[in-house]
């Protein structure tokens, strides 16, 4: 046996030299939780409001898990697809027994009367952890939304809940419409969903009033959400220099500590680990995982899921 307490220099560098092999990153993969994803079933009597294509076959936890598992995604957070109230419900039951499933983002309409008699039903559950607004469904829209008092009274008793307020889909008057909403919701936790989706304006003028709104929003602890990418053409392969300026922008906005990940494309990943990883390990290990507990307030429910420490 070899006495460290003896070893040459040059004996130690030819040791580590040996050894670097079995330290690569691949070794030690970063775990990974997915923060947007939906369950549906139009099999149902009832059928579904979501996919929008005929004949979809439904998709379950168990379709979650093994269409996330292989991608080194241990935990995700299920997000609505659907606006009746009662699938709240539904998504909760579904993703009872499946503890890969760390929550949902569920949906109630602060713009109806009913709002906070569901949000007391449902906020109990630990595995309700927000809800999706913006302008996802027709008649939704939180541009109108936040000059209406009970709007915001609503949304007041929601930020007191300590939930999580995902806003979709992105356009540039919903992103001012939800720095309206923060300043008047102050306590408001705020995720800015499928963000990289948002082209960037080639008008600099609005691209400067776009910053700057993103800018404010971030002073204010909201979250970006980069839900994978998107291929302008379905047909051609991901190129990482097509997404780099815009991701460019939102990390130079929200900085590593308030950007989340999404997405279960293979080839997308990729290129969002690559992005990340040559800022450094710590920085993508708080996108892919770390940065999620405080945007979303979800319990580790497997062994396989990590936690802060």
């Amino acid at each position: 046996m070899i006495d460290p307490n003896k070893m040459t220099r040059r004996a130690v560098l030819a040791a580590a030299t040996t050894a670097a092999p079995f330290l690569r990153a691949e070794d030690n993969p970063i775990p990974i939780i997915d923060t947007h994803f939906h369950l549906y079933d139009p099999t149902r009597p009832q059928g579904a409001p979501f996919p929008f294509t005929p004949n979809a076959r439904p998709f379950l936890p168990s379709d979650y898990r093994e269409s996330a598992a292989p991608l080194g995604i241990v935990g995700g957070i299920e997000v609505e697809c659907s606006p009746w109230v009662e699938d709240n419900l539904w998504v909760l039951m579904m993703i009872e027994k499946e503890p890969m499933i760390v929550g949902t983002v569920g949906n109630l309409d602060p713009a109806k009367c009913e709002f906070q008699e569901c949000l007391e039903r449902y906020h109990r559950n630990k595995l309700f952890l927000g809800i999706r607004y913006g302008n996802v469904w027709k008649g939704q829209d939180l541009v109108t939304a936040v000059h209406k008092p009970e709007v915001i009274e609503n949304m007041k008793a929601f930020a007191r809940t300590g939930l999580t307020l995902e806003v979709a889909n992105p356009r540039l008057d919903l992103i001012e419409a939800t720095l309206a909403l923060a300043d008047k919701v102050p306590d408001l936790r705020i995720v800015l969903g499928h963000l990289q989706a948002l082209p960037l304006p080639t008008d600099p003028q609005v691209l400067k009033t776009y910053s700057h709104n993103l800018r404010e929003l971030r002073k204010r602890n909201a979250y970006a959400k980069v839900s994978g990418l998107t291929r302008a053409n379905p047909q051609s392969p991901f190129d990482p220099a097509v997404y780099k300026p815009v991701l460019d922008f939102i990390w130079d906005i929200f900085g590593p500590d308030f950007i989340v990940y999404a997405g279960r494309n293979k080839q997308a990943l990729e290129i969002l680990k690559a992005y990340t990883m040559a800022i450094g390990r710590p920085a993508a290990e708080k996108f892919f995982w770390k940065n999620s507990i405080p945007a979303f307030r979800w319990i580790r429910r497997d062994p396989g899921q990590p936690q802060l420490a």
